[in-house]
């Protein structure tokens, strides 16, 4: 947790929290690990911090900037926005139990997470899909197709659901690929998400699902 946060009670999402000093330890120890280190921050003060101290993958970034695009490409690290769960906050937080002082921050990173993501992909930071989706709202993860397409091109958002997914897991040709030898799980729809990301979001294109080599 590199910074504050929306569904947190008690902190600003404009906070820092940990040192640099723990910071740094916590890169080292996951280095020591053959690990690396993803982070939740929101403002481009603490993901250009986070950043600089080694983070490889920063979770969210609403509020990047120029010079966070810039961190990104020197030390090849990821970006994982994850747009879906503002918008769901919005829609059901309350009925989940979101505090109302909670459910009011969302408003401050909702519309700045488009921008954020138009800022980042335009400036060539790669980009992974995820969500973030929290307990009964978890049924809305596909619509982040959806959000991202209003972006990025289709191919693009294809990607970070897949290949881009798998370079930033260290999984490069093993998964998000279809080449001999990677794990075989495939999801077959019946249009064609290039020319409409939104298939995706929608279950009802799904005629197949292709876990380990077997239709399910």
């Amino acid at each position: 947790m590199a910074s504050g946060g929306v569904a947190s009670p008690t902190d600003r999402i404009d906070s820092t929290q940990y040192s640099a000093e723990e910071l740094r330890a916590i890169v080292e120890e996951a280095e020591a690990a053959n690990r690396y280190v993803a982070a939740h921050a929101y403002t481009a003060r603490a993901v250009n911090r986070a950043l600089e101290l080694g983070v490889r993958s920063i979770e969210h970034g609403n509020l990047i900037d120029d010079l966070s695009v810039e961190l990104f490409l020197r030390h090849d690290a990821f970006l994982v926005p994850t747009l879906v769960t503002y918008w769901a906050l919005k829609e059901e937080g309350r009925e989940h139990g979101l505090p109302e002082s909670s459910w009011r921050k969302v408003d401050e990173v909702l519309g700045a997470g488009m921008a954020a993501l138009e800022r980042a992909a335009r400036g060539g930071v790669k980009l992974v899909y995820g969500t973030d989706l929290l307990g009964g709202m978890h049924r809305h993860q596909n619509h982040e197709f959806r959000l991202r397409g209003e972006v990025q091109p289709a191919l693009d958002v294809l990607r970070s659901a897949t290949s881009g997914a798998a370079d930033l897991l260290n999984l490069t040709g093993e998964i998000g690929t279809l080449a001999p030898g990677a794990y075989a799980d495939l999801l077959v729809v019946d249009r064609d998400p290039l020319e409409d990301i939104g298939v995706l979001a929608e279950p009802k294109h799904f005629r197949h699902i292709v876990q380990g080599g077997t239709i399910v």
